[in-house]
Order: C-alpha cells, then structure tokens, then sequence
C-alpha cells in the first residue's frame, strides 16, 4: 500500500490555474525527485502537501485514509489542517529558524509546545517528558553533524549548518513523509554538499521524501522516483534511469538538455 496518493489535485490563484490535475503515489521509503523550471507547479504542489495552501480540488491519503478531500468541508476545519500537517515535514528554501532560539531550542521547540498542551501529566512526568524531548533533540542534532553547535543561535551557524538544523526540526516531529523545498537554493555552493550529503543519508535510511529540487545530479542519484512538472502538469514519471536517461516527452528532452548538454 502506498504511504502516499494524490488523486486530481488542483489549486487555483484568483483565475490562475497553477496545478491542473496532479496524481501520484509514493511507497514508504521511496524518495520522489520533483524537477521543472521555476513556475511550473513544485512549490505549490509541495505547499499543498503540507496545508501551507488549501488544494481547489482533489484528494490526498496518508497510510491509505483520506486525509484531505475538497469536496468534503468537514475535512477542511481548521483542526483537521493542523492534525493532518503533522504527517507531513517540511525544510523550506530560507530555514526560517527562529534568531532568538539556539540550535537546539529550534529543534525541539515545537514538540515542547505539543507537549504543553496535552492534559494530566504531573510534574514529575512533565520533567521526564522534557528529558526525553531534549535527549531526542540532541541525537538529531548529533545524526546531522552538529553536535558540538546545539547552544549556538542562528547568527552564529553558516547557511549550510543553518539548513541542517532545520531537517533536524523536521525529523523532530517524527513526520510520515519529509518534504524538503529545493533546500540548496540559499546556499553557497560550497554549502550546497554538506546539506545533500545529509538529505542522502536520510534516504539511504530509507526516509520517505518528497524533494523539489533544481541540483538535477543529485535528483538522479538520489531518488526511486522523478516526476518532471510543466506549466501545472505531470508531465513525464518514472525511475531516475527511465526520466533521465531515457526521456519520452519533448517538453523533458528540452529541460534536462539544459543541465546535461
């Protein structure tokens, strides 16, 4: 069964059309590769994953339950948005961690935050919870290289280490699927490696992912799955082999002709 399907999903801007009808699936432990130029659907598909942007119309399962259906209101309250959300994490182009916040506050905020807000714990257990809470913070912090900047605040972390820290966040919340937003684009490309190499751990782990991504190399070594979108449409899938070197649309030939001439 899959850990993911999107079914006819669609989401229009005032009268802009930007996705037309996306369906996919995605296997638990698959990586799906999201490539395009810029305008063609990625970011907003990926926002749409996450409830950042409410779909016009579609369906998107989880674990095979619908967990969001345009044409079912009761899945459209805002309590269920931010249920549903939780199966998905997100890394975003700029890292938006918090300045005030150090590494390791950021990672674990949030779940401290879930955590207050649960009814009947004690004190004591309040305590236990919040060892666990920042022991589990620190073994991110540890598994993405960073173990020796968990008191450090933002200003004092490169872009590299700062996007780092953010998959740390992300994986806090331990999400169904991680999704990342073309994640090397604010960096340096002497940056760019040490962020890919952590995103390739993590799908050597088998995490499943949902990546957009304009670095085409690491798209190719990286994923078990390629979509190429265009103009709000899927307009090629398959096997990084079948997408890459083997491309069956024109509309493909011309885009990946740009990367590997």
């Amino acid at each position: 069964m899959a850990i993911l399907e999107v079914t006819g999903l669609k989401k229009t801007f005032d009268d802009l059309e930007v996705l037309k009808g996306i369906d996919f699936s995605l296997e638990k432990g698959e990586s799906l590769a999201l490539i395009g130029a810029s305008g063609s659907g990625k970011t907003t598909l990926l926002r749409c994953l996450n409830f950042l942007e409410r779909p016009t119309s579609g369906k998107i399962s989880v674990n095979g339950s619908v967990i969001f259906d345009a044409d079912n209101p009761q899945m459209q309250s805002e309590r269920e948005i931010r249920r549903n959300r939780l199966h998905f994490g997100l890394v975003f182009q700029q890292f938006n961690l918090f300045p005030q916040y150090t590494a390791l506050k950021n990672v674990t905020l949030a779940k401290e935050l879930m955590e207050a807000t649960n009814k009947g714990p004690g004190n004591k257990d309040k305590k236990a919870a919040a060892e666990i809470i920042r022991a589990r913070g620190e073994a991110l912090l540890a598994s993405v290289g960073l173990s020796d900047k968990l008191n450090f605040y933002p200003h004092q972390l490169s872009g590299g280490q700062q996007q780092r820290v953010a998959i740390a966040r992300a994986l806090m919340l331990e999400p169904d699927i991680l999704c990342f937003d073309e994640p090397t684009s604010a960096l340096d490309p002497e940056l760019t490696g040490e962020v890919l190499k952590v995103i390739r751990g993590l799908a050597d782990r088998n995490t499943t992912m949902v990546i957009v991504t304009h670095e085409m190399k690491f798209a190719r070594d990286v994923s078990d799955q390629v979509l190429f979108m265009d103009n709000g449409v899927v307009v090629e899938r398959g096997t990084p082999a079948q997408v890459f070197e083997h491309p069956q649309e024109d509309r493909t030939k011309h885009f990946l002709e740009r990367y590997f001439a």
